[in-house]
């Protein structure tokens, strides 16, 4: 979709995969790009794309007005809006934080944000990084509704749907739950797969089987063929996933809701990341899978 009129700047702060994903659809649609990461080749990536690389999150404050935020964590999401490193946001900015985050420190921080007249809106994205890149994402965003309002070219942009949630951490919230699922989806496709595999089936056929059938998720689409080849570049890092899950059990606990199901992945995906497998795709998950399958197996 193509802006209707020259607009300034956008902004990205976060360029890993996530954050070079939506740099690329601001890109396509015609939105200026300026961007920032601590790491100096992904500032030479955005530049390669067609983007303008900024030395500082606050050279990106500066040239920008809208600034979308894809970092890691919540601790980075606060010290890009409030400490003196960051992108220094005023009254006239709007922020729209990307990133999966804890939704209380982020409620609270858009109360913070708001007192001081920044607009602070979430929107965490459901998708993977090549399925942002290709406009499958869907935006889960919380926040003032005319904020929504201000940045729905962006968001537009960005993804296919946007949904909102609620006020500022209704966003995260609903986040964090979708994330589980995903995980759990991907878990049971992985363990279903080494299975079959021990049995001595062959994979690529099941795999037809299992979207034919009614045990069919879109995991099976994006993760399927990489677990069958053992393609484990990184769409979603493994470390990213565990950092949701963390999260999940903490906001789990301080509900008062027991996660034995995420327990049980949360294990597995610490097995994988003491095996070196930190920094390859979720999807690895399932070599956790087949280190665990006696040596009297067929595969």
């Amino acid at each position: 979709m193509k802006p209707q009129q020259p607009v300034a700047a956008i902004g990205v702060i976060g360029l890993g995969l996530i954050g070079t994903s939506l740099a690329k659809r601001l890109l396509q649609a015609g939105f200026t790009v300026a961007g920032f990461d601590i790491a100096e080749d992904r500032r030479a990536n955005l530049a390669m794309l067609g983007g303008i690389a900024c030395n500082s999150a606050r050279d990106v404050g500066e040239r920008c007005k809208t600034i979308v935020l894809a970092v890691f964590n919540t601790d980075q999401v606060e010290s890009v809006v409030e400490s003196a490193g960051g992108a220094n946001p005023g009254k006239e900015h709007l922020l729209i934080c990307t990133s999966t985050c804890d939704p209380d420190r982020i409620e609270a921080l858009a109360r913070r944000a708001s007192a001081n007249g920044i607009r602070f809106l979430e929107s965490p994205l459901s998708g993977n990084s090549d399925q942002i890149a290709k406009g499958n994402g869907v935006a889960l965003v919380g926040g003032v509704r005319d904020d929504m309002a201000a940045a729905q070219p962006v968001l537009d942009a960005l993804c296919k749907q946007s949904f909102y949630l609620g006020p500022a951490g209704s966003g995260g919230r609903a986040k964090l739950a979708v994330n589980l699922v995903g995980g759990l989806n991907r878990a049971v496709m992985a363990e279903g797969l080494a299975f079959a595999e021990s049995m001595g089936l062959e994979l690529a056929p099941f795999l037809e089987v299992m979207k034919g059938s009614a045990v069919y998720s879109r995991a099976m689409d994006t993760r399927g063929m990489k677990m069958i080849e053992q393609d484990f570049t990184p769409h979603a890092w493994l470390t990213q996933s565990l950092k949701d899950f963390k999260l999940m059990h903490e906001v789990a606990a301080r509900v008062g809701q027991e996660l034995p199901l995420a327990t049980l992945y949360t294990q597995i995906v610490e097995s994988c990341i003491a095996h070196g497998e930190g920094q390859l795709d979720n999807s690895v998950v399932i070599q956790e899978l087949r280190r665990r399958r006696k040596k009297s197996g067929r595969a």
